[in-house]
């Protein structure tokens, strides 16, 4: 026979509302941020914006497979930089898994990573429109794509379409680059505007820049 107590415990469990479980949406801009610039933070924040994502977070590599050996500053300065330039959006956020594994990173080999830490994460890989003639490239492509969901940002005089599953996303592109910013504070050249402030104080204050572009 129930006792009283046993019927109570039923009743309550089946009044019990049952919670839908949301996935978190979470994209990933990489790149070597040497040093981070506004079209970075625009490219970040526009895509987070677009697909609704819960947060975009800016993945400094160690050491790139993807692009020729560059000489490069420390990681603790690009970090902190990055860290200076977003410290106002809630929605941007800094992923270092690259730095603290170090050596070349593979996107396969961090993404496996990341699924493997955060199982209930969907991951948005963002890359530039130029980028997307060169997936066939990358490391275990088809392998990657059961990971992530890739992000095109459309750039001017580059087609948008492809064979691959790519979201494309329409922003404003600003012909801006690091290798631009370097070489101008060398110089001696003003970079208002490129930079955040933050960043521009940073890179004074610890004087980067002035002996290598």
């Amino acid at each position: 026979m129930k006792t009283q107590k046993d019927q109570f415990i039923e009743t309550k469990e089946q009044k019990m509302p049952i919670k839908s479980f949301k996935r978190k949406q979470v994209g990933i801009l990489g790149g070597n941020f040497n040093p981070i610039h506004v079209a970075h933070l625009i490219v970040a924040d526009q895509v987070g914006q677009a697909l609704g994502l819960d947060e975009v977070r800016l993945m400094p590599s160690f050491s790139s497979p993807h692009v020729d050996e560059k000489e490069t500053i420390d990681a603790t300065h690009r970090l902190k930089m990055i860290e200076l330039a977003i410290q106002d959006n809630p929605l941007l956020h800094v992923e270092t898994i690259e730095l603290q594994r170090q050596g070349k990173s593979y996107t396969y080999d961090t993404m496996v990573a990341l699924v493997d830490q955060n199982p209930d994460t969907d991951y948005y890989f963002i890359i530039g429109g130029d980028m997307v003639d060169y997936l066939p490239t990358w490391y275990r492509l088809e392998e990657l794509f059961t990971l992530v969901q890739f992000v095109g940002v459309k750039r001017p005089g580059y087609p948008v379409e492809t064979n691959y599953p790519v979201i494309w996303v329409d922003i404003p592109w600003l012909d801006l680059s690091s290798t631009m910013i370097r070489n101008k504070v060398q110089e001696g050249c003003s970079v208002n505007y490129f930079l955040p402030d933050q960043v521009i104080n940073y890179i004074k204050e610890e004087g980067l820049y002035l002996g290598t572009k």
